[in-house]
């Protein structure tokens, strides 16, 4: 589960500093919408409570932290469902928070002096510290106090409606496992290079021909290749595959991963040993085979605590998920 607490400290230090912040000129091929500028505009009302762009903006943030590498930018393709799912994040802790103000529940002033405490000890300088309580709180230390305790508000309740609900018994792991055996069953993979000639579609004989011989001058200088790296060197060189840029090196992969014509071919080979050309769709393809790893179930113990953490997130988001459509239901939620 998010830590609302500690997502709201990192999300508000990275928010105040994002206008003094450049975009690298060599990574920006993905960030081609607009600097979102926060102005304070409302974006919905929460049971009469205002949100606004600022909110949105922190939560975004939050969400896609990369783009504080890019002047406040985020990808074009992806903007949209940031800016959904940001919003959905605090129409939900918007919810959480007025509910947990209906049950009537306190933060001991201990506890929030501490918080208080951690809080400043986030920032690198008392400079950054005043900065951010002038430009988020007006400068007032107790609109930050209000902040935190909100926040603490809002742990509490998801602590008492969540995450201690989620709790997941050593017998639902092991059920879970036994029921689902395929889940860790591996099939039998093989670590392959490949160099492919390409086809074109629809070639003539003659093209066709051109592109064979091609493919037998390359297997001739496979069959000389040593070792990996002989033969890595000739796939960089001469293949006209995705993979030339790794030495043709696709690592450990299944049958099912695999063309059928190659897959018939190099699941028969030995380790080391160069095929002969292979027809594959639209290419010819020369495969060396590098090694082998058997068919394997991964035992219960290898996986007994991965999977318990598995189960606790996959209850976790069913549990925030349910709260959220209680909470909504009755709620007047208006987005702008």
């Amino acid at each position: 589960m998010r830590n609302t607490f500690i997502s709201f400290i990192l999300a508000v230090c990275t928010a105040t500093t994002m206008a003094a912040q450049t975009t690298s000129p060599a990574s920006t091929s993905m960030f081609k919408s607009t600097t979102l500028t926060p102005t304070g505009k409302t974006v919905a009302r929460v049971n009469g409570t205002v949100l606004t762009d600022r909110d949105l903006f922190r939560e975004m943030m939050t969400i896609f932290p990369y783009a504080r590498q890019h002047g406040g930018k985020f990808p074009a393709s992806m903007e949209a469902d940031i800016r959904r799912g940001a919003l959905d994040m605090l129409e939900f802790e918007e919810l959480v928070y007025q509910e947990a103000n209906r049950r009537n529940l306190k933060v001991a002033p201990s506890r929030l002096d501490t918080g208080i405490k951690e809080f400043r000890e986030q920032f690198q300088s008392s400079e950054d510290y005043h900065s951010y309580l002038k430009a988020e709180c007006g400068g007032s230390t107790a609109k930050l106090r209000d902040k935190i305790r909100r926040s603490m508000m809002i742990e509490d309740l998801l602590r008492v409606e969540v995450s201690q609900r989620a709790s997941v018994s050593e017998t639902e792991v092991q059920t879970f496992y036994q029921k689902n055996p395929a889940r860790f069953f591996t099939d039998e993979t093989i670590s392959i290079q490949t160099i492919s000639l390409v086809i074109p579609d629809h070639a003539t004989a003659d093209q066709d021909a051109v592109v064979r011989k091609r493919a037998d001058d390359a297997l001739r200088q496979a069959r000389k290749a040593k070792n990996y790296e002989e033969f890595g060197m000739l796939a960089e060189k001469a293949s006209e595959d995705d993979w030339r840029v790794m030495m043709g090196d696709h690592q450990f992969i299944p049958r099912n991963q695999m063309p059928p014509e190659v897959a018939k071919v190099a699941f028969g080979m030995k380790a080391g040993q160069v095929s002969d050309l292979i027809r594959a769709e639209n290419s010819w393809c020369i495969v060396r085979m590098n090694g082998r790893k058997d068919a394997n179930k991964t035992s219960y113990d290898q996986v007994k605590d991965s999977l318990k953490k598995e189960l606790v997130a996959s209850k976790v988001d069913t549990l925030r998920r349910t709260l959220h459509q209680q909470l909504r239901k009755n709620a007047r939620v208006e987005e702008l």
